[in-house]
């Protein structure tokens, strides 16, 4: 007898965790507070199985607050009586709709049990998809870029609701970062983009984000001495270290530059 709060991801419905699957294939009710959400939700659940819940697009606290209220009278039955989830993009304690359920559960229907799956993060996904590595000595920070703000400080960081990148990269580029943007990305709703230019992504969209570090903070790591001694065919030399002289060949890629593949001949 149990809420599931279940991060589906990005949007790409095979970004759902194994245990995100398994609560929501379990659950009597899937509540979907958006569209988006919803479409991946039914790539798991029967249609006939999602729950709707009616948010207004508004900043008025009097009237989000009702809507919350309503939100949980709704849900509470269903999870006294059985299993139900409240689905989410991304991670349900990373700037989600979550919390304010869970608030709302919390005062007026303390007897309903929650349970958090996490799921994968937006920022974690941005920073795959455009190859960045956020390499040990170095550290990343997450700020709110809505309406055009710029906030700096950081040496990197990942920006999200960047609602009118023109205005935000104008005042990044100014405190010397470089900047490229990003808008739904693992997401199968609308069109990916990747781009270091904001005049492509200048219409308002929720889901963009932007990477901006200042070029002179790159950490140097041990490794990093195998592709500077690699010669123009990416042959690196071990220089003897396992007794036998054997040479690697290091192929270029994402998975060998992460670690994840190394071909030896």
């Amino acid at each position: 007898m149990t809420l599931y709060g279940i991060g589906l991801g990005p949007g790409q419905p095979d970004l759902v965790t194994v245990r995100g699957k398994r609560a929501l294939e379990s659950a009597d009710v899937v509540y979907s507070p958006g569209r988006l959400s919803r479409s991946v939700a039914t790539e798991h659940v029967p249609e006939e199985r999602i729950g709707d819940l009616d948010f207004p697009m508004t900043r008025d606290e009097e009237k989000l607050r009702a809507a919350w209220k309503d939100a949980a009278a709704e849900i509470a039955p269903t999870a006294r009586d059985g299993d139900a989830a409240f689905v989410t993009l991304g991670d349900p304690n990373v700037y989600s709709t979550f919390g304010h359920l869970r608030r709302t559960l919390a005062a007026f229907h303390p007897e309903v049990d929650l349970e958090v799956v996490p799921g994968v993060s937006a920022m974690s996904a941005f920073a795959t998809a455009l190859g960045v590595e956020i390499t040990a000595g170095s550290s990343l920070a997450l700020r709110e870029a809505d309406r055009g703000a710029s906030p700096t400080g950081p040496d990197r960081m990942i920006l999200f609701k960047v609602t009118d990148a023109p205005a935000t990269h104008e005042g990044l580029v100014e405190a010397g970062y470089d900047v490229v943007y990003g808008r739904r990305l693992f997401m199968e709703q609308g069109e990916t983009v990747v781009t270091d230019d904001p005049s492509e992504i200048d219409e308002r969209d929720y889901y963009t984000l932007a990477y901006a570090e200042k070029p002179e903070t790159r950490v140097e790591q041990a490794t990093d001495a195998f592709l500077e001694a690699a010669d123009e065919s990416g042959v690196v030399t071990d220089g003897g270290e396992n007794g036998s002289g054997a040479v690697v060949r290091q192929e270029r890629s994402e998975a060998a530059l992460c670690g994840d593949e190394v071909q030896h001949d």
